[in-house]
């Protein structure tokens, strides 16, 4: 092989084969060429009996340039390249150095950055002993390209593991890394676990760490977090991410084993956030199951748990305008109007939100999410609102709110077809019509029976879709019933007798 030097042990075989085989045989046998073995049969010395070579086979192209003009240049910033050295080479001698040199300049800056170069980062191989180290870190799992209901899910996944046993959990975040989310999918993995790990390692959080402070201080939350359960929280460098390795590459493998389990699933398509949430489950046993020995060992070593949970929600005051909203953190709610005019306290869970006044909580609706990049997202239940709509169905009409009422596709584009094809007035009772059928259960069986009529580019009858879903239901007939006197009892015992 060129390149290669021919080894004592290559020459001793090739004549042990050459008194039986042809030259070209035994120089196969050896692993040489026919010309090397053509040499080694008219020399009677091993190559390493002959002299070391202390000249060149040709002239050093870059002798005139190296010691004066590339080395300064690698001094002043050892991250030059060479093409861009040979390419300064080339502006400052035209016609002088072309790119056959360019294998050779390479090959001696890598040898200078050997001897002369900056230090490198090392890599420290780590022992984690069982019960110290637990590690949390969010991942974007866009990729996985699920959907819920028919629409494209945007979330992370909030991932806690022990570096011992590779014990995980993992958390579905529809919205940002916030410390709320850091705090449930933590407090979550905890109970689940049920024993608490020495330390707590996270990156640069913003939900767990200021930032933005000189001292990278911990966030007051963060703090009683990890003191409420006897932790020490830590960090590793930022952007040194290997140096969170143990939750890096559990993100990857988890992230792997569920596009292959989506693969195999045949669809990434679920009906409910909550159906997804059990699939991700199942995945994450799967690998718990792999290490149940591992973590049979380490769960004696943990610490144990508080006497209870520390709070999973944080708490804003919010004021439910004249409209029946009410805004938090940018995020407007509709709300049922015997509460407009009060000031309730708002309890933002990652998947719901609570209404609490004067200690009675008052409303409960699903959290809200940017969908389709939403600058301000929306939750209005139009069954909130649908009351006043039929004392006032004009409003509808040019309703600020109108789009973000329709509970599903169907109600929008049949408001859509009745806007197009019938008056103002009428489109609008017909829409609220309707609107207040499917606040009253039947929702899902109107939106079934609106799909067919449009399919047959027909109008909707809000009169024959009320008889058809919620028939009116008959007089029930009084009935009159006679009770009989107790003398009659004594007179059936007397027979009996």
């Amino acid at each position: 092989m060129p390149g290669k030097k021919i080894t004592d042990h290559q020459v001793h075989k090739y004549k042990q084969h050459r008194n039986q085989l042809s030259q070209v045989a035994a120089a196969a046998k050896a692993g040489i060429s026919e010309c090397s073995a053509r040499r080694i049969e008219g020399s009677d010395t091993l190559p390493s009996q002959k002299p070391a070579r202390d000249w060149r086979t040709r002239k050093d192209p870059l002798a005139p340039v190296w010691e004066g003009e590339v080395v300064p240049l690698l001094r002043q910033d050892p991250l030059l390249n060479g093409v861009t050295l040979l390419e300064e080479l080339q502006r400052r001698y035209p016609g002088q150095y072309g790119t056959g040199v360019l294998r050779t300049l390479q090959r001696r800056i890598r040898q200078w950055r050997a001897v002369h170069g900056a230090e490198r980062d090392i890599f420290f191989a780590q022992e984690h002993p069982p019960g110290r180290l637990g590690l949390s870190d969010f991942t974007v799992a866009d990729d996985l390209a699920v959907e819920i209901d028919g629409a494209a899910f945007p979330h992370r996944l909030y991932q806690f593991t022990l570096a011992h046993s590779g014990w995980r959990h993992a958390v579905l975040v529809a919205s940002g890394e916030s410390f709320l989310a850091l705090s449930t999918g933590l407090q979550a993995a905890l109970w689940k676990l049920g024993g608490v790990p020495e330390e707590h390692r996270t990156d640069s959080l913003s939900a767990a760490f200021n930032n933005l402070a000189e001292k990278q201080e911990l966030t007051r939350r963060y703090e009683s977090l990890c003191e409420h359960y006897g932790m020490r929280a830590s960090r590793c460098n930022p952007s040194q991410s290997h140096e969170n390795g143990s939750i890096e590459s559990r993100h990857d493998s988890l992230k792997t084993a569920l596009d292959q389990a989506l693969r195999l699933r045949g669809t990434r398509r679920f009906d409910t956030q909550s159906e997804y949430e059990r699939f991700v489950d199942t995945i994450v046993q799967r690998f718990n199951a792999r290490v149940s020995k591992a973590l049979a060992v380490e769960r004696p070593m943990l610490r144990l748990l508080p006497a209870r949970r520390t709070s999973e929600y944080e708490e804003l005051p919010a004021r439910v305008s004249k409209y029946a909203i009410f805004t938090v953190k940018g995020v407007q709610y509709s709300a049922p109007s015997q509460l407009i005019g009060h000031r309730v306290m708002v309890r933002l869970y990652p998947q719901q939100v609570e209404c609490w006044l004067g200690g009675q909580c008052v409303l409960k609706v699903p959290r809200a999410t940017s969908q389709g990049g939403q600058r301000h997202p929306r939750r209005i239940d139009y069954r909130h609102l649908v009351a006043a709509l039929k004392r006032k169905p004009g409003a509808f009409a040019r309703w600020v709110l109108r789009d973000a009422v329709f509970p599903r596709d169907v109600y929008r584009q049949t408001w859509e077809r009745l806007s197009a094809q019938l008056s103002e007035r009428d489109a609008c009772k017909t829409m609220v019509g309707l609107l207040a059928l499917a606040a009253e259960g039947h929702e899902a069986q109107l939106a079934d029976e609106l799909e067919q009529v449009l399919e047959m580019g027909q109008l909707p009858d809000l009169e024959a879709l009320t008889e058809l879903v919620a028939p009116r239901r008959g007089d029930v007939p009084d009935v009159a019933v006679q009770l009989p006197t107790l003398a009659g009892y004594d007179a059936l015992l007397e027979v009996a007798q």
